[in-house]
């Protein structure tokens, strides 16, 4: 089986996992009384059957996202001497030194008068 069609049916079988525990956790707090809507109407198994399917669609396919975002690589070089950025600088007319640490000037004396 092609490594991307295995990662596509385990985001798949791991968004139906969470679907099915936020959709049961939603039914056990009774989240805008969805409880009661749910086991007081004869075609309620259908709000849940809903609820579940559509949450799977949703986690899946964030998971799936994710999975695939993580696989990238990065070619660019990252760190380096900052080169770059005094170039910038210099053309800008900016210095690219920042002073350190400034001391306070000694202070001043008292005036005889």
């Amino acid at each position: 089986m092609p490594q991307l069609v295995r990662l596509y049916i385990i985001s798949i079988a791991i968004g139906c996992a969470l679907s099915a525990g936020f959709t049961a956790a939603l039914i056990a707090l009774d989240v805008a009384s969805i409880r009661h809507l749910v086991s007081s109407t004869a075609g309620g198994w259908i709000a849940i059957l809903m609820l579940f399917v559509f949450h799977a669609v949703l986690f899946s396919g964030v998971q799936f996202a994710i999975r695939i975002m993580l696989m990238a690589q990065d070619d660019t070089p990252g760190g380096g001497l900052r080169q770059g950025i005094r170039a910038t600088l210099e053309a800008l007319g900016t210095p690219s030194r920042i002073p350190g640490h400034v001391r306070n000037p000694a202070p001043a004396r008292a005036r005889k008068g």
